[in-house]
């Protein structure tokens, strides 16, 4: 990646701010994230325990056309399996909070879920940080002073 300095190239990262006033403002939300994935694959969210993660990502996966009954946070599994019902496109949803070390992701073969061409939600990808592609989208999540979230999506 070329910075200012000698090269010729310089590159810039897109920034897209969606503001979540309340949690009924979740699914138009979720539907504004997705009119921003275009071809990207890789979304990992950060943001402090309790900032809305894993309640963003069920309702993204709502707006992808998953069952609302069927999401949850895979805490337990790491990883949980979607399809969506409009498109029949696979959604992996990984909560990698447990994981103590990166060669237990390794193990349980998370390199070829994100080579996949699927969807990927990562909740806690600091932990899995070395194994996140280039061309990971970054996802921040800011609980305001006054409970407001702020969802920024960094585009590669």
């Amino acid at each position: 990646m070329g910075g200012a300095g000698n090269s010729p190239f310089f590159y810039t990262m897109e920034k897209i701010e969606i503001s979540i006033p309340n949690i009924e403002a979740l699914d138009a939300a979720a539907h504004e994230f997705m009119a921003h994935m275009g071809d990207y694959t890789v979304y990992a969210f950060y943001g402090e325990m309790g900032a809305g993660k894993t309640t963003f990502i069920n309702a993204l996966c709502r707006a992808l056309g998953v069952e609302s009954d069927m999401t949850s946070s895979p805490s337990f599994a790491i990883i949980n399996e979607y399809r969506s019902d409009t498109t029949a496109e696979l959604i992996y949803h990984f909560d990698c909070y447990r994981l103590e070390k990166e060669e237990e992701a390794i193990e349980i073969g998370t390199e070829d879920y994100l080579d996949s061409g699927a969807i990927c939600l990562i909740e806690w990808p600091e932990r899995i940080d070395s194994l996140l592609p280039d061309d990971m989208v970054r996802v921040d999540i800011t609980v305001n002073d006054d409970g407001t979230r702020l969802l920024t999506m960094t585009l590669p």
